[in-house]
């Protein structure tokens, strides 16, 4: 059965998923990178930006897991991009260039309308302003029997996870402290929503974590 997942989402010790400020300059807010240091030495991200070589091992191997069987994805609007309000004249197309990694059609949360997006390697980003429900079955249908990944941001996860609706969260928690941002789970009543850790896994770089409902 197809499911809906989160993989590979870095956190920081103290339990933020992104820094606080997102902007051009901070995309992944500030101080923000340093939760992701664990997946940039790995051979699948290198490998998916253009470069040559890479480590072996389990980091690389949930990277590797966190692309295999996925259909389509759904993004929020901030982890699209730093634009806010309307989408203005459209230059925006995404922090990831021309070829973006997602390969699948790719589900956009937003308030503002907008036309699909036709990147190069079989991205194509679609604005959904409906809500998540919205956005899940259209994803759904897209990815025809293979799975959806919700590839963040924080508040786009919470909304998923707060009702239950992911199956999988694969949380890479990294020995980084942020003091500040988007908290990923305060509030949430995890083992109430019926999950489980179903899988954990310490490497030099960070702790694999992957809940799961029965």
């Amino acid at each position: 059965m197809a499911k809906l997942r989160v993989n590979c989402f870095s956190l920081s010790l103290d339990g933020y998923g992104a820094g606080p400020n997102q902007d051009l300059q901070n995309p992944l807010g500030v101080g923000g990178m340093a939760v992701h240091e664990w997946v940039f030495p790995t051979r699948t991200f290198r490998q998916m930006h253009g470069q040559e070589g890479g480590e072996s091992g389990v980091d690389d191997d949930f990277v590797a897991r966190g692309f295999a069987g996925v259909g389509a994805w759904i993004l929020g609007r901030n982890m699209f991009g730093p634009v806010r309000g309307s989408w203005a004249d459209g230059a925006w197309k995404g922090w990831w260039g021309d070829n973006p990694p997602y390969h699948t059609p790719v589900f956009v949360l937003t308030h503002h309308p907008r036309a699909p997006l036709e990147m190069a390697g079989g991205t194509t980003f679609h604005f959904v302003t409906d809500g998540i429900h919205a956005a899940l079955k259209q994803a759904t249908e897209a990815a025809g029997g293979l799975d959806v990944r919700v590839g963040g941001g924080v508040a786009t996860i919470r909304q998923y996870l707060s009702l239950g609706l992911i199956d999988e969260l694969h949380l890479a928690v990294s020995p980084a402290l942020l003091g500040s941002g988007e908290a990923l789970l305060a509030g949430i009543d995890l083992p109430k929503l019926g999950y489980r850790c179903a899988e954990h896994v310490p490497t030099a770089r960070a702790t694999h974590v992957v809940l799961a409902r029965p």
